[in-house]
């Protein structure tokens, strides 16, 4: 099919959004809070939690904004893990602790302390006329790791190999950066009852796809990539394969392509849900076999 096709299909797809794929995406908490400050907070936590089942993640999150209350960032700001050792205690989402959490409130609120918030100290690492996010998700992430941590995890700090270093990969280790990446689109794109809206000095033209399962399986059948190992490189050419579909917006369609998945039961195998799916065209001809 004709690249003027597919733009057609995945426009067809992106209107089909809804607030049904919303309920049942982490992006779901953040439309909990009004204030700005509170859903940018919000998408972070969100955000880097967001591995596992959908099921085990909107539980844990569902864990955490319990406690976080009605506003995420005025927690964080007034949050002390020295003061409040036991915050969160008995949390634990897969291979993260309630150390983690703690050691994440920790580390918004030096962010927005130092900088305002989280926006702007990530502008700090960031080239507005960068061609990606890249040069901007190794700063983020590796200034994250050189907070003091001590008071959260003892005199020691954050060990080489603890799990809350997970929550921050960067592109330069070879990481496909999903959770981080996902963070992004939802403060960067426009708010449309689905993403947010609330940065600024981030373009959507530099937004990278936010690459999982879904993502890579279902963009192979697209033909975006021919890859099958979701690191950066595939997440880079994914999205320069949007970039020619839609070149100041190359990951509007993310969401719906990954809810195909999340909340429409594609597989990547044949069966009922393909006569109903609005990319069975292309996966007939480009099949997983």
């Amino acid at each position: 099919m004709s690249r003027s096709s597919l733009k057609d299909t995945l426009e067809s797809l992106y209107a089909g959004r809804s607030q049904r794929h919303l309920a049942n995406d982490p992006l779901s908490f953040c439309h909990r809070y009004a204030d700005p400050a509170d859903r940018e907070v919000a998408a972070l936590v969100a955000a880097v939690f967001a591995y596992g089942s959908v099921a085990v993640i909107k539980g844990s999150l569902g864990r955490i904004f319990g406690q976080l209350g009605p506003s995420p960032a005025g927690f964080a700001d007034r949050f002390d893990p020295q003061r409040q050792p036991d915050a969160f205690a008995g949390f634990r989402h897969r291979f993260n602790n309630a150390d983690d959490l703690r050691a994440l409130v920790s580390a918004i609120r030096l962010m927005r302390q130092q900088a305002g918030s989280i926006e702007a100290f990530f502008a700090r690492f960031h080239d507005p006329q960068a061609e990606t996010v890249e040069q901007g998700l190794n700063g983020f992430s590796a200034a994250l790791l050189t907070f003091d941590y001590r008071p959260v995890y003892g005199p020691g700090g954050l060990a080489d190999g603890s799990s809350f270093r997970f929550l921050f990969p960067a592109p330069s280790g070879g990481s496909a950066c999903k959770r981080l990446c996902m963070f992004l689109r939802w403060v960067t794109r426009p708010d449309d009852g689905i993403d947010l809206g609330l940065w600024r000095s981030v373009s959507t033209s530099q937004l990278v796809i936010p690459v999982d399962r879904h993502i890579e399986r279902i963009s192979r059948l697209l033909g975006l990539t021919t890859r099958r190992t979701p690191d950066w490189r595939t997440a880079l050419e994914i999205t320069a394969g949007l970039r020619a579909l839609a070149p100041d917006d190359p990951i509007r369609y993310d969401f719906s392509i990954c809810h195909l998945g999340i909340s429409e039961g594609c597989n990547g195998k044949s069966g009922p849900t393909c006569r109903k799916c609005p990319i069975a065209a292309y996966c007939r001809h480009r099949s997983d076999g």
